[in-house]
């Protein structure tokens, strides 16, 4: 308000201000016109602009005096504002953590759930599957563990982890019975006698056979399972003692087995298991094709080690010094005489080629190294074909195999599943045999490859040598001999 007079004020001085200059320049136009007051007016606006003057100065002074607190508060609430803004952010990062967090423990929580549900999945079906991996004797044994865990998933009154403990707890019990069954088990229970009565008595689990002796020790004989009963079946032995045996052994633990619970597999079992021969008998007849082609290659594998042995110890490198030493002095008969005695291959090779010199040394050079090489190349051949036929044997084996398997399947013999798994067995051990065969040859066939390969660079190197020093000498006995010709054509002019 007091701004708004003292403006009011200062505007009135200044429309009187106006007024007397407008009063100055009619005076100037008009002289009759009659003059104001100039004192008067002056006096008034002084009066004006005076009192403006100090109302302007206590404004300013109420001004300054409110202009420090307001700025005080101002900067007040400036660091209010940013401590709050401050606050918000750390609560907004805190939000966010915590929101991440839940996100990640929602995520944790779903994949628990699901392997919960994966191995609750897995205990219902173990215990389904639980009453067909026991004996029929064993059934009456885990019957109320068995039910308890099979009845849980779909008991409502249960929460999940006593669900959990009861599908558990048939897993404990079998892990206990299979280690009670470790030398043999013997439990009390009940079976069917030969004349179809109900006996009690007890039971003895030794391997896959589960015998039973009553109590008053009249029965006794092997635990079978019955179609349509929970219960077994007692088969008694119709050999003479052999109940009081089976009494005694299910009574008191120790005895004799008085039968072969696997009618002699386990000995077959015992025999084949990691037994070659065991194997090569499955493989049917094209092992026995298989095994020649073995034994071809391990002699001649034999064969050729053998022959590099001795052809090692039989080089002779001064020997063949001294040959080119002679053809490089002109000499050579002196040559052949120092390579004739020589075994070594090679020095063989040039001395073949020096005698037969003056007919055409480069045909017998040629034959020379042929000889030498058919030699190192002997049984390489052999090899190629073993390394070749093994698999194709192996794999007509694996066809022969395979039909013998699926032409079961048109047959009567469909109820005997062993003859199906036989043929497939025959095929895979043929096919196993003739890669073996193959692979192993292979190794001593690229051996013996580069063995002749160095032999041939060797005869090659050492021939080249000699056509070099043979040029000269050979040039100089061709023109020897075409001197005394030419002399006697002469003198038969004459």
């Amino acid at each position: 308000m007091k701004i708004r007079n003292t403006f009011e004020k200062s505007l009135m001085v200044s429309v009187g201000l106006l007024w007397i200059s407008a009063a100055t320049v009619g005076a100037a136009e008009s002289a009759a016109a009659p003059a104001p007051s100039m004192e008067t007016a002056a006096s008034v606006i002084m009066q004006e602009i005076q009192s403006t003057s100090k109302d302007l100065a206590a404004l300013r002074e109420t001004i300054g005096n409110e202009k420090i607190p307001l700025t005080r508060r101002l900067s007040q609430l400036e660091d209010d504002l940013g401590e709050a803004r401050r606050e918000y952010d750390k609560t907004r990062r805190s939000v966010d953590a915590r929101n991440l967090e839940l996100n990640t423990l929602k995520t944790e929580g779903k994949l628990r759930q699901d392997e919960a549900g994966y191995v609750t999945s897995l205990l219902d079906e173990y215990a389904r599957s639980f009453e067909g991996r026991v004996h029929a004797s064993e059934i009456e044994r885990y019957k109320a563990t068995v039910e308890s865990a099979l009845q849980a998933p779909q008991n409502k009154d249960l929460d999940p982890t006593q669900k959990f403990d009861r599908q558990l707890a048939l897993v404990e019990t079998s892990a206990k019975r299979l280690e009670s069954l470790i030398g043999g088990a013997r439990f009390e229970g009940v079976a069917i006698d030969p004349q179809g009565t109900v006996a009690q008595g007890r039971f003895a689990l030794v391997g896959p056979v589960a015998l039973f002796a009553s109590a008053d020790g009249q029965t006794a004989g092997l635990a079978l399972q019955r179609s349509g009963s929970s219960k077994p079946a007692v088969h008694a032995f119709e050999e003479k003692g052999a109940t009081e045996s089976l009494a005694n052994l299910v009574s008191s633990g120790t005895g004799d087995l008085p039968l072969d619970p696997t009618l002699g597999g386990a000995l077959k079992a015992l025999i084949a298991k990691g037994n070659l021969w065991g194997y090569f008998k499955k493989g049917g007849p094209i092992m026995w094709p298989l095994l020649a082609l073995a034994v071809l290659a391990v002699s001649v594998i034999f064969e050729r080690l053998m022959f590099l042995a001795m052809e090692k110890g039989r080089r002779s490198h001064r020997t063949i010094t001294a040959v080119m030493g002679a053809l490089e002095k002109g000499l050579p008969e002196e040559a052949i005489r120092a390579g004739e005695k020589s075994k070594d291959f090679v020095a063989r090779a040039l001395t073949y080629a020096l005698r037969h010199r003056r007919k055409s040394l480069s045909d017998a050079l040629m034959r020379s190294s042929a000889q030498e090489m058919v030699r190192y190349t002997r049984g390489i051949a052999l090899m190629d074909t073993v390394v070749t036929m093994a698999p194709l044997l192996g794999l007509l084996g694996t066809v022969t195999g395979m039909i013998s398997a699926f032409g079961m399947l048109g047959g009567s013999e469909l109820s005997a599943p062993t003859a199906i798994t036989g043929g497939i067995a025959e095929a895979l051990i043929a096919t196993t045999f003739g890669l073996g065969i193959a692979v192993t040859a292979l190794i001593p066939l690229n051996f013996l490859h580069s063995k002749c390969e160095k032999a041939r660079h060797e005869i090659e190197d050492a021939m080249s040598h000699l056509e070099l020093l043979m040029k000269p000498i050979m040039d100089k006995e061709a023109a020897h001999r075409s001197g005394p010709s030419d002399d006697s054509d002469e003198s038969g002019d004459q």
